[in-house]
């Protein structure tokens, strides 16, 4: 696993390998972070990483001058090492242990990007709840992209706010942006 752009690129990074994880590919990394390099600016972008595993995705935006970084994920093993290479490189990441539905539903907050990664045998319907609730909690900026990695069995095009995918070999990248920016604001 390496870093591929930013301060830190090049930089290759161990994680233990007993951790219950499947990196997201270089290839399929770096074409995503092309098309949000066509989208975003990435200094200063608020990121929350979902089923983030080894930060590999965390990273990424940490290199990139991204910050504040929330990564959020179930096992102690993988929350250790995230904070672990965050202290490493001085990246402004929070990594937190939870069952991710838990924090969406009770957390209050406003990213950039959310990332969403989560294992791929998950059933469809706990896929559209990732989606559901990261709308309906308003935890999405208005001008900010959702974006979840999947296989290419799960299909979340009929979701509301889906705005377009990417196939990169045998995983995909959803990206949801809000539709209407009055169904969001403030009254």
């Amino acid at each position: 696993m390496r870093i591929i752009s930013g301060k830190y690129k090049g930089r290759r990074l161990s994680p233990p390998k007993n951790l219950p994880v499947r990196p997201t590919t270089d290839m399929s990394k770096e074409a995503l972070f092309n098309i949000l390099n066509n989208h975003f600016t990435f200094a200063e972008l608020s990121v929350l990483d979902l089923f983030a595993g080894t930060g590999n995705i965390s990273f990424e935006f940490a290199s990139r001058g991204s910050e504040p970084i929330v990564s959020v994920d179930a096992d102690y093993g993988c929350v250790s090492f995230i904070k672990k290479t965050a202290t490493e490189f001085d990246f402004n990441i929070t990594a937190l242990k939870s069952d991710v539905f838990s924090f969406l539903a009770r957390t209050k907050g406003n990213y950039d990007i959310v990332f969403a990664d989560p294992p791929y045998g998950m059933e469809q319907k706990e896929f559209e709840k990732v989606v559901t609730l990261i709308f309906e909690n308003e935890l999405l900026a208005e001008d900010g992209m959702l974006i979840v990695e999947h296989s290419k069995h799960t299909h979340l095009e009929q979701l509301p706010n889906f705005s377009f995918q990417k196939n990169y070999g045998g995983s995909v990248f959803s990206f949801f942006e809000w539709e209407n920016d009055e169904e969001h604001e403030e009254d």
